[in-house]
């Protein structure tokens, strides 16, 4: 209940600040679990996805942005749990996997961090190894352009992405990295102010 209220809630807001267009939402399985692969720009980027995906997402945020009770309120609301930054959160990793296992959709970010100015940085390993351990599809997500009032924002689902190939092959480090940038290449293909590595 609180979790439908406060999407229909968030989506008014948003809709009234910026002009959203979505394509690709026919490539959101309708059941099952997946990974929902966003980029990161801002602290909106969690929102966003929560509002604008068709599926309930549970993603993990960083601890700090629970202590604003309002934001706080917000996300939890809205699917996300903390997860310390830095300090190797088991706990966070076991609640993934206990996500996936349950059908539903995890949503997560690639890039670790928020990357300013259309840098595209480097793909952190997470998905692709959750993806890989849970034997799940990855769908890549898109936010295109810049939050501000009556700014036009660009959300891109992309088809979904299945490593089943490696599903019975205990990956390394590089693989488990080339695989990871395949997921970030599939996400910034949709965005216009990506920069070079």
């Amino acid at each position: 209940m609180l979790y439908g209220f406060a999407k229909v809630l968030v989506h008014c807001v948003l809709a009234a600040a910026f002009r959203v267009r979505v394509t690709g939402k026919e490539n959101v399985p309708a059941d099952g679990a997946f990974i929902l692969a966003v980029n990161h720009k801002s602290n909106f980027d969690p929102v966003v996805a929560a509002v604008y995906c068709p599926r309930k997402l549970t993603f993990m945020a960083k601890e700090e942005l629970f202590e604003n009770p309002l934001f706080g309120g917000l996300i939890k609301r809205l699917g996300a749990f903390p997860i310390s930054r830095g300090r190797g959160d088991v706990g966070a990793i076991k609640s993934a996997f206990s996500i996936l296992k349950s059908g539903n959709v995890l949503l997560m970010f690639p890039q670790g961090r928020r990357m300013k100015n259309g840098a595209r940085g480097t793909a952190q390993t997470g998905v692709a190894m959750i993806a890989h351990k849970m034997k799940v599809p990855v769908v890549p997500m898109c936010i295109s352009g810049k939050y501000g009032f009556m700014k036009k924002i660009n959300i891109t689902f992309g088809k979904p992405l299945e490593f089943t190939e490696f599903y019975n092959k205990k990956l390394d480090s590089e693989e488990l990295r080339a695989l990871a940038e395949k997921v970030l290449d599939n996400i910034l293909i949709h965005d216009t102010e990506v920069y070079e590595k």
